[in-house]
């Protein structure tokens, strides 16, 4: 059982969110054994829950929520404790992307986050940090619903080809990111570019960067570094990285000539062929 000594609310967000959940499951005089039976965990699984020690997943959190008569407060509470355990720099990109138009943006050597499938992006994120990485790529998936959206963001995308060729978390891992890729062709809404090799020095040599465009406010141009980001409205700045993302464009392989070269390196690198009955992002 979990020791109520170990509790301590204002430790961090999810020390709060454990307590909340032990006051509710207390209040409504369950043991941890009896509340772990209603929402199919064990009863250690909640005691680890109410000391922090360890992170729900999210599809826990509604159903705890239900069986306390939370009625919703603990699926909100969850929200912020998911944005407070993220890193400055992460919470102000997803900002960025939730409420932009607009999405323009350069890599030099990673599939952009908003393309990534699960594994690719944990593959990513587990060099960056080992700490809270399930959440980490819990968030990056979840920021990926701005292209599912009714509003939906447009999104440019060059990648440079050498992202096509670095193995992030293995042969098999690599096959299906491009095959991820290749689901984006026939929607109007992502457009993906490669830079050959062949194009030699250009424009996007002093690394990615991205242009966010919005609504009622000026143009973001933003940099995402290992552990820091950098952001200006500065119009000059905007014009001259506008001006650099125009001219990676022109020089990019078009959306068709880029996916004939992505299922390429996907046969022939990674020896991953397409499965014929998958559904393309409309």
């Amino acid at each position: 059982m979990a020791n109520v000594k170990c509790l301590d609310p204002g430790a961090s967000p999810l020390h709060f969110f454990g307590a909340e959940v032990r006051r509710l499951r207390e209040r409504a005089g369950l043991t941890l054994a009896q509340l772990g039976e209603i929402v199919y965990l064990t009863g250690s699984m909640i005691g680890q829950i109410e000391t922090a020690a360890k992170v729900p997943k999210d599809e826990h959190i509604p159903r705890i929520d239900t069986a306390l008569g939370a009625d919703g407060a603990l699926v909100r509470l969850w929200e912020m404790v998911k944005r407070h355990r993220l890193p400055a720099w992460f919470r102000r990109i997803a900002h960025l992307e939730a409420t932009a138009t607009e999405i323009r943006t350069y890599q030099a050597l990673l599939v952009h986050g908003l393309l990534q499938t699960e594994e690719y992006a944990r593959a990513v994120l587990s060099v960056m940090r080992q700490d809270d990485l399930t959440a980490m790529v819990e968030a990056r998936l979840d920021r990926q619903k701005i292209l599912a959206r009714d509003e939906r963001v447009l999104l440019w995308a060059v990648l440079d080809e050498s992202v096509l060729y670095r193995e992030i978390g293995g042969r098999a891992t690599m096959g299906r990111q491009l095959e991820h890729l290749l689901d984006f062709r026939e929607a109007d809404h992502v457009q993906v570019q490669v830079l050959p090799f062949s194009v030699g020095a250009h424009t996007g040599l002093p690394g990615s960067f991205t242009i966010f465009s919005f609504a009622n406010h000026p143009d973001v141009a933003y940099s995402e570094g290992y552990e820091d980001d950098w952001a200006t409205i500065n119009p000059q700045e905007i014009r001259g990285r506008s001006l650099r993302y125009d001219l990676l464009r022109a020089s990019a392989l078009s959306p068709a000539d880029s996916a004939e070269l992505i299922a390429r390196v996907m046969e022939e690198r990674y020896e991953h062929h397409p499965d014929p009955d998958r559904r393309p992002v409309a």
